[in-house]
């Protein structure tokens, strides 16, 4: 373990991110993925919440909580993007401590509440297909409200303590963050004190939020899956897995990222600094990306949408 030594002539509130050491002779090619992943998720999460907003067929509780999941999107990838592409653009490494924390706080409070999000949606499709003449006095207006009121209370609570429990760590060692953002690990990796509290609440954290949907989100699916099979015509069996099958892919694009990034950090002595950067920068930047891509594919409504929004006044 190295020793914890003062740095001199350095500012404790400065912290630096690296981007991706070992390939900065290869960064303005690098950006351009980075740009247009982020180019696309602005455009798709934008548009994606234009056409719930006025179309009103959409005004529906699954369309509801999809422009919730865009609004989540956005802020994630304004978050983590613009000092990303400054990285690479401008060699704007510098952020200070404060903005690290805020940084920070948003990545992990925006993540907790997209994956509460997945779940909410997930208990959408349990009623549409379960339950379904009880679906409108079930998800009202208020109970939709009540959702989303209490994802934006369970993020925050369980994220607001990370700032303050970094915050009160030394950082002797180094002011260097081998990272393009500023996340919880990256950052007790760099104090000189203990961190088992820090590593402990994490570990908590990452269970009730995770672990816990994940299991809800099962569970809510083979509930799925019984009403499904007992369907009497296939055609009946399609049409109700049909209904399912974009929330499916945005379950996908959000955990198998999490799970694989989550696996690479336990084995990262195994693996070259810049695989494991650009895997944890994956997680963040795919769902934002793919998730209005699904729902514009997939979900009929909207893709009729759009396609009526870009041909307007032409003849298709």
């Amino acid at each position: 373990m190295a020793t914890c030594q003062l740095s001199t002539g350095s500012d404790p509130s400065v912290f630096f991110l690296t981007g991706i050491p070992g390939l900065e002779a290869l960064r303005l090619w690098i950006s351009i993925p980075f740009c247009s992943v982020f180019s696309v998720s602005l455009l798709g999460n934008s548009t994606l919440l234009y056409v719930i907003k006025t179309e009103p067929s959409l005004h529906k509780p699954m369309f509801y909580f999809l422009a919730m999941l865009a609004v989540i999107d956005l802020v994630l990838s304004t978050t983590t993007l613009p000092k990303t592409l400054s990285i690479f653009w401008f060699n704007s490494r510098e952020i200070s401590f404060n903005t690290c924390l805020v940084q920070m706080f948003f990545i992990h409070s925006f993540c907790t509440l997209e994956s509460t999000m997945l779940l909410a949606m997930a208990f959408d499709r349990y009623v549409a297909i379960c339950n379904p003449l009880r679906y409108a006095t079930i998800l009202t207006d208020s109970v939709i409200a009540k959702i989303r009121l209490a994802a934006l209370a369970r993020a925050v609570l369980l994220t607001v303590p990370l700032p303050f429990l970094v915050r009160r760590l030394p950082y002797y060692r180094s002011h260097v963050i081998p990272h393009f953002y500023c996340e919880h690990m990256a950052l007790v990796k760099l104090a000189c004190s203990d961190t088992r509290f820090n590593n402990l609440y994490g570990i908590i954290v990452t269970v009730l939020i995770a672990g816990l949907d994940l299991m809800f989100i099962v569970l809510s699916y083979v509930k799925i899956l019984r009403a499904v099979l007992s369907l009497a015509s296939e055609e009946e069996q399609l049409r109700a897995f049909g209904t399912c099958g974009s929330h499916l892919c945005a379950i996908l694009i959000f955990y198998i990222p999490v799970v694989f990034s989550s696996t690479i950090h336990r084995f990262e002595h195994h693996v070259t600094p810049h695989v494991h950067i650009l895997l944890a920068n994956f997680y963040l930047l795919f769902p934002p990306m793919m998730n209005p891509i699904v729902y514009g594919v997939k979900t009929k409504q909207i893709h009729d949408r759009v396609v009526r929004l870009l041909f307007r006044g032409k003849s298709i």
